[in-house]
């Protein structure tokens, strides 16, 4: 396969992902990798990082699509970008293949070293019907399509009559009781909530909101009370919770639970919109290299976040974020491990930075990562959430506030920040947006309507003579 001529023969640094890891890497690489002759590049199939804690209320209309993404061009202007995938590494011949996302033939690209940050995807399991019916919350693809799709349930329903077809548009069901089903799930009943007041032929009791948990308990980031807590706010707010339940059957939309752990049948209904936040696996391209993968299929590495194998760390190659098991010094990490989260990948960026400046080009010293856990903060709608930081719990008004400064900090770039802040203020001020946009699936439907023809009348039934009761009409009406 031959390498292609576009691109740079400087040394370069390849960043394989532009999510958190990827972005924050080669934005803190940039400017000071050309400085020192080299080029930082930078592969992925799309070209912009997405913030993943915004999708819920991005799916609820809080926040704008296009400001829960951080542009690649527009923030890495010294980075070489490219629009593709990366099928196959070969680090003993310091290559990668890479697949370009428009189409054309793939190539090989050289490097000196080798950032692995392709963070995970959705994690599901062989149940029938799922991969039919189901969609996820880790794209802003996936965020916008379901905003549009509650909101255009809600307003088909309102004129259906009552029964089975109007329950099932009108029936919403989160698969997955951690952080992220846990926000969707509020998140889109707060903004199904406010839809039905603005439609007097609904209202909030004709809606059905649904949370299968397979554990005996929720949110395993917040302490128990705190859990027991959310469990009472979400019931309060005529959510179903169903712990200690599985689904087990999608087929055409009709949901067959069951019980947890025995799997004896637990209930049975049907809906139109069902959302599968039930964890992430790492990002399977890594299977597709030579470097060490662990049982769970991620990157095995050091706390320096160097990918590491049994005789120790390979030289010119780090990894972090969820594709990578990097140990947590601090003993906090589940199995011994860094959880995959924004509050590691961001802050394991930034060490792996500075780390392949100090190693390459003897800029500061390379260090270990460790950092301690500050808590975690999540929405539950406008003025509703839950938060555990330093071990200080916080619940309602209080906790929403510190889950929008939290998030509002964390966001990437100023930019982006102040678009974001705008956003909740406009939403704060006039309410949420509340109007579907269809036709997304299929934009160009009106276009084809209008360029169709319409249909020739029958000539045949136009020259046929008439009927003896058609003359007697035909007298009648001249008298």
């Amino acid at each position: 396969m031959a390498s292609n001529p576009h691109f740079s023969d400087r040394p370069r640094i390849l960043v394989v992902g532009g999510g958190y890891v990827g972005l924050y890497v080669a934005h803190r690489l940039q400017k000071k990798v050309k400085d020192h002759g080299g080029i930082v590049t930078l592969v992925d199939p799309l070209p912009y990082m997405t913030y993943q804690p915004f999708l819920p209320e991005v799916a609820a209309g809080s926040i704008e699509a296009r400001h829960a993404i951080v542009s690649h061009r527009k923030h890495l202007r010294k980075t070489e970008l490219i629009s593709g995938k990366v099928t196959s590494i070969n680090h003993a011949g310091r290559t990668a293949t890479i697949e370009p996302t428009g189409g054309g033939e793939s190539f090989e690209l050289g490097y000196s070293d080798v950032v692995v940050a392709a963070g995970s995807i959705t994690r599901t399991f062989p149940i029938e019907g799922l991969k039919d019916q189901g969609i996820g919350l880790k794209t802003i693809e996936e965020a916008v399509a379901l905003r549009n799709k509650m909101l255009e349930r809600i307003e088909t329903a309102s004129v259906m009559p009552e029964g089975p077809e109007r329950d099932r548009a009108l029936t919403f069901v989160v698969v997955g009781g951690g952080f992220a089903g846990i926000e969707t799930i509020t998140e889109m009943e707060d903004a199904a909530r406010d839809s039905v007041k603005a439609n007097s032929r609904l209202s909030r009791s004709d809606l059905r909101f649904v949370l299968v948990e397979a554990m005996g308990r929720i949110m395993p980031e917040v302490t128990a009370q705190q859990a027991e807590w959310v469990v009472g706010h979400l019931r309060s707010r005529q959510i179903e919770v169903l712990l200690n339940t599985s689904l087990s059957s999608a087929v055409d939309g009709t949901l067959k639970l069951i019980n947890m752990p025995d799997k004896t049948p637990a209930d049975e209904f049907e809906t139109d919109t069902l959302i599968w936040t039930a964890g992430v696996q790492a990002n399977p391209v890594v299977r597709s290299t030579d470097f060490p993968v662990d049982e769970r299929g991620r990157l095995r590495a050091n706390a320096e976040l160097r990918i590491t194998g049994d005789d120790g760390p390979l030289q010119n190659a780090w990894t972090a974020g969820d594709v990578a098991a990097v140990p947590d010094l601090t003993g906090g990490g589940v199995g011994g491990f860094c959880v995959p989260n924004a509050q590691h990948a961001v802050r394991q960026a930034k060490l792996l930075a500075a780390n392949i400046l100090a190693a390459s080009y003897g800029v500061g010293e390379v260090k270990e990562y460790r950092h301690t856990n500050l808590g975690a903060v999540a929405g539950f709608g406008q003025f509703k959430g839950v938060a555990n930081i330093m071990g200080f719990g916080m619940k309602g008004f209080p906790a929403w506030l510190a889950h929008r400064g939290y998030h509002g900090f964390a966001m990437p770039m100023y930019e982006r920040k102040a678009r974001v802040i705008v956003n909740w203020s406009m939403s704060f001020l006039f309410g949420r947006d509340l109007a579907p946009l269809s036709d997304l699936q299929n934009p160009q439907r009106q276009f084809r309507e209008a360029a169709t023809p319409p249909p020739k009348k029958d000539t045949a039934l136009q020259s046929q003579p008439p009927t003896p009761a058609g003359q007697a009409a035909a007298a009648k009406a001249t008298a």
